[in-house]
């Protein structure tokens, strides 16, 4: 057994390795997934767009997935309309100076969001107030709302057409695991828009 700060190593990796074996034999996970990746095509299909946030390490993922569908992931296509509403750091000052912080993503949602439109959100502990009242900001536009957290899911999975639970309650498990969730979104939905029929069928089966 390893000691010292290779004890630490090891317990850090076999953990995350536990969550990785779990996502990958949870078939309710996956058809979540699948079920998101849908209701983002159809909304991308119909010139709609895809608004995502969270806080600290949520909101370097919310710049992160929109940075994989505005530019590439895994092959070359037209860019897909992401924004992130984490990153602009006077409309967020002036929204968190004028209303205070927990309005800086709901105010953004009511400036930018269109009926049709598809809000992600992100928050760990599923508690962080700016990200609910986010979702219920998109809510009352009529965007559809999708989320990203722990596995007690916090208070929102009321708020989400469909909510994905990392299967643990440890913040840093919690982020690796949307990381590969969010990679996976990403994936399916550029397979979803630009492979045809026909290519994704012989790559289901090549892969099944």
């Amino acid at each position: 057994m390893a000691t010292g700060i290779g004890g630490l190593i090891h317990r850090e990796l076999e953990t995350a390795s536990q969550i990785i074996d779990h996502l990958r034999d949870d078939i309710e996970t996956h058809a979540k997934l699948h079920e998101m990746a849908v209701i983002c095509t159809n909304a991308l299909k119909k010139r709609r767009k895809i608004l995502i946030a969270g806080n600290g390490g949520s909101a370097a993922d919310a710049q992160h997935w929109a940075g994989e569908l505005v530019s590439r992931f895994y092959f070359d296509r037209p860019g897909l309309p992401a924004i992130a509403l984490t990153t602009d750091s006077s409309i967020l000052t002036a929204i968190g100076n004028d209303y205070g912080f927990d309005y800086i993503f709901a105010r953004q949602i009511e400036a930018l969001g269109n009926a049709g439109d598809v809000f992600i959100g992100l928050s760990t502990s599923g508690k962080s107030k700016n990200i609910l009242d986010a979702l219920r900001a998109a809510r009352s536009r009529s965007l559809c709302t999708l989320g990203f957290t722990g596995a007690s899911g916090g208070d929102m999975p009321d708020l989400c057409e469909v909510c994905l639970r990392a299967p643990s309650d440890q913040t840093p498990r919690i982020q690796e695991a949307h990381e590969i969730l969010g990679h996976i979104l990403c994936a399916l939905i550029e397979r979803n828009m630009f492979l045809p029929s026909e290519k994704r069928r012989k790559l289901d089966k090549a892969s099944s």
